[in-house]
């Protein structure tokens, strides 16, 4: 068998990849344009520089690595040393660059963006705490981030909220999410705001919580209306935005079906093989009672501000995935990815069951 020279082989490539075309440059909104270089992929570089604040979050980690394995250099700004070490393997050596911050520190924020040409702030709390409220996370240090990326000269900027937003909302959550976008938009009008519905994912707190705690999900009788979508989806959409010169507005991702939390409650239970729980639903008083009795355990536990949001339908609006390029996935296409190990050892392997449909409670073989 003949040998050939590994050097030879090289060459052509390197030829092959040093050529540049139209399509390779993405200009900027300032004077400079980002110029991608290598083949697609891990090892390629797209010329942008992004940082994303909320990257240890569940849909942060996402983002970080559909950015870098596009080639993107990416600034993951951490609290935790150990909330961000699985971040690192996402891209290539170099294109991974953690640096601490404090979200009430506005020089550690200007150092972690002012290299950057794209800023995504996907900071959010699900419940408050001792050191930070609703308001110090969702309202003030969104504009704060804003403010600093405007004045770093950040081409830029996508902020996340949530698709429920709304002043006039009964829970705090959500008003301060809208008054975050309203702070964010006086500090960067030319933002993209996005606004997803809850999503789902390995680490998420939509299907995981119903198989481990479905009473809490049988409030308001499971007539709660929600629009779940895929978190990769969300993902993959906030990662496209990097390719587009500019994307000034507000756009809301919600999932491609309304489903009730009885239907949710349905589908976890047939795909996990697990009885439905004959828990009774608990009163609202009775339910806010016990969650803020919850508040004094050390762990995170179900907040007043959560029961309030479980009574709360999902907003009834198109969805703009097409601006981003992508199609939502629907929830029964990935169910048994992440509710399989909920599954008992004799029923690991048994085939994949859904309810008969999204009106009934009956079950039927995939």
């Amino acid at each position: 068998m003949l040998a050939v020279s590994s050097k030879c082989v090289r060459l052509p490539r390197a030829l092959a990849q040093s050529k540049r075309a139209l399509h390779d440059i993405t200009p900027l909104s300032s004077t400079k344009a980002a110029v991608a270089q290598g083949p697609p992929g891990r090892s390629a570089t797209t010329g942008h520089v992004a940082t994303v604040f909320g990257c240890t979050g569940f849909l942060g980690r996402y983002v970080v690595a559909k950015l870098a394995k596009a080639g993107t250099q990416v600034i993951v700004p951490y609290r935790d040393e150990d909330e961000k070490r699985h971040l690192k393997v996402t891209g290539d050596l170099g294109q991974i660059v953690s640096m601490e911050w404090d979200l009430r520190r506005p020089d550690q924020i200007d150092e972690c963006l002012r290299h950057s040409d794209i800023v995504y702030n996907l900071v959010g709390r699900e419940y408050e705490t001792k050191n930070f409220s609703y308001e110090d996370v969702h309202v003030d240090g969104a504009g704060a981030i804003a403010s600093l990326a405007a004045q770093a000269g950040v081409d830029r900027f996508v902020h996340v909220s949530h698709l429920n937003a709304a002043h006039d909302s009964p829970s705090a959550f959500y008003r301060t999410k809208a008054a975050g976008e309203e702070r964010v938009k006086e500090a960067f009008p030319d933002a993209t705001i996005v606004r997803p519905a809850t999503m789902f994912g390995y680490e998420d707190r939509l299907l995981n919580n119903i198989a481990f705690w479905p009473i809490w999900w049988k409030l308001n009788d499971m007539k709660t209306k929600v629009r779940p979508a895929h978190a990769l989806d969300v993902a993959q959409a906030l990662a496209n935005v990097i390719q587009m010169p500019s994307l000034p507005g507000t756009f809301s991702l919600p999932g491609p079906s309304t489903l009730t939390y009885d239907y949710l409650l349905t589908l976890v239970s047939s795909v996990t093989y697990n009885p439905a729980t004959a828990a009774p639903s608990i009163p609202k008083p009775v339910a806010l009672a016990l969650a803020k009795a919850a508040q004094h355990v050390w762990w995170p536990a179900l907040s007043p501000d959560e029961v309030i949001r479980r009574y709360i339908d999902d907003v009834d609006v198109p969805g703009d995935w097409d601006k981003f390029g992508v199609t939502p996935d629907e929830i029964e296409e990935h169910a048994i990815t992440y509710l399989r190990r909920y599954r008992s050892a004799e029923n690991f392997a048994r085939p994949v069951v859904f309810p008969a449909s999204r009106e009934t409670s009956s079950y039927d073989i995939a």
